[in-house]
């Protein structure tokens, strides 16, 4: 059962894509140790406007990915430590990484397409074309109060509760300031540092637990604790989007970036279609698979 806590690390790394202030943020810990987004963004950066769309809309997906980032990274320092880069097999490797990464930035080059592309009328028509896929689902903006309590610790689960009832009671009364209350109460410290607040999220992204509570709430409308597998929470709805036919506006950027790539991708296929043809090459299709054999 996946918490709301870590729904707020993960909206922030939503953010290494529209945000310019989370270059500066604490994305994750190890240990001791912060690791900031300007730390991931590179490699991030890196991908597919296609896959960086798809990690977008899966915050599971988006959430493992910087995991096995921050991992990867702490595995190359023990390789280094041991001199693993020395082993000959590796160089062999490196070496045929070196060629691969060349060729391919030589055909990237190739392959860009003019800074005016695509026009106004090629961003319309491709809108048009694609209006019917472009449903917006319904969201939800919210903010959350949370008390830790591990399962299994029936003696942590009853201070958590009785502290998070308290915090419930705090909020029903008249003239208070849930986001003050979460500053001083919330144990989830990325979000209580931005007065509870998570973000905008689809709500079928929303863990179910939470999901029926606040999927009828109004505007302003709080739930009462609600216990997952890491403890306790209080939810508020701070606003609510209707599911709607995204606008031209909303996806100018991306529809831009996805014409960009499709027109890349062929002209890659263009350039790599013109090199066969001007170097043909014959194989010896039967003697193939003894290479890997050998």
């Amino acid at each position: 059962m996946k918490p709301l806590r870590p729904v707020a690390s993960i909206f922030a790394a939503l953010a290494l894509f529209t945000t310019a202030s989370a270059q500066d943020g604490v994305i994750a810990r190890v240990g001791d140790n912060e690791i900031k987004a300007d730390q991931i963004k590179p490699f991030l950066a890196g991908l597919s406007t296609t896959e960086r769309e798809s990690l977008l809309l899966n915050p599971a997906v988006l959430s493992q990915a910087v995991r096995t980032l921050i991992l990867q990274q702490i595995l190359f320092k023990e390789a280094l430590a041991a001199g693993w880069e020395k082993n000959p097999d590796i160089v062999s490797q490196l070496e045929r990484m070196r060629q691969a990464a060349i060729a391919e930035s030589y055909l990237t080059s190739i392959s860009k397409v003019p800074d005016g592309y695509p026009s106004e009328a090629d961003v319309k028509a491709a809108y048009e074309a694609r209006k019917d896929q472009l449903l917006v689902p319904k969201q939800i903006r919210l903010s959350q109060i949370f008390i830790a309590a591990p399962e299994g610790d029936k003696a942590a689960d009853e201070k958590a509760k009785a502290r998070i009832e308290a915090v419930s009671k705090s909020l029903k009364a008249s003239g208070a300031d849930f986001a003050a209350i979460a500053r001083d109460q919330s144990e989830e410290r990325e979000s209580a540092s931005r007065g509870g607040e998570v973000g905008w999220i689809a709500e079928a992204s929303i863990q179910p637990e939470i999901r029926t509570k606040v999927s009828t709430l109004p505007k302003g409308g709080t739930t009462d604790p609600i216990r997952l597998g890491d403890g306790w929470y209080v939810v508020r709805v701070l606003e609510t989007k209707d599911a709607h036919t995204a606008t031209l506006d909303e996806i100018r950027d991306r529809l831009v970036a996805a014409l960009r790539n499709d027109r890349i991708r062929q002209n890659r296929e263009a350039y790599m279609a013109k090199i066969q043809q001007q170097n043909p090459i014959v194989l010896d299709e039967l003697g193939l698979p003894k290479l890997i054999e050998k």
